[in-house]
């Protein structure tokens, strides 16, 4: 059993995992692949909805765009390999999720931040695969994530509730103003 600086304790049980390489065909240490496990452990068990995706087919300058877009929306995004996913998302107590093929990892603490961020992106670029989710505790296919990414943000709504209440109030100012100018008529 191997812990970290927080006494967490992974156990692995991949015996293939010390062969995984990284960029450009290194291998990692041990100690990389304990801190990715870790960083994405972390991300995991704090956010509220991970959505996972198939990126093959799209470039670097792709792939960037999308890092772009999600930061700004506080989602984050990571293409891992899949045995360190597994592990990390063992540790997250997310089950029922089984990684194949190509994955990219976008997470984040508003559900429907991530469904946004995915789902524009998906639209925008047709290589780009939504294949699975877990959000709020549960697995959620492609059509929930799709449902969620249209509802409207916490920001909408509160503008939208803010605009029926204001709504009385303008067609009153409205009416008061109108009565006026009819007073200045007949007055003239």
């Amino acid at each position: 059993m191997i812990g970290d600086s927080r006494g967490l304790g992974l156990i692995w049980n991949f015996p293939s995992l010390l062969e995984i390489t990284g960029q450009k065909g290194e291998k990692l240490t041990k100690n990389k692949k304990i801190e990715i496990v870790n960083q994405l452990t972390d991300g995991f068990k704090t956010s509220e909805a991970l959505v996972i995706c198939d990126y093959k087919g799209l470039d670097t300058k792709t792939i960037e765009a999308l890092r772009n877009a999600a930061r700004v929306a506080n989602v984050k995004v990571q293409v891992a390999k899949n045995t360190l996913a597994s592990i990390a998302m063992k540790n997250s107590e997310i089950e029922g999720i089984e990684l194949n093929k190509t994955n990219m990892f976008v997470w984040g603490e508003d559900q429907l931040d991530v469904t946004k961020v995915v789902a524009k992106f998906a639209e925008a670029n047709k290589t780009f695969e939504i294949k699975i989710g877990f959000i709020a505790g549960e697995v959620a296919d492609i059509a929930k994530i799709e449902a969620l990414s249209k509802l409207p943000s916490r920001d909408e709504l509160i503008g939208m509730l803010l605009q029926t209440w204001m709504a009385p109030v303008t067609n009153f100012t409205i009416g008061l103003d109108a009565l006026r100018a009819k007073k200045e008529e007949e007055a003239a």
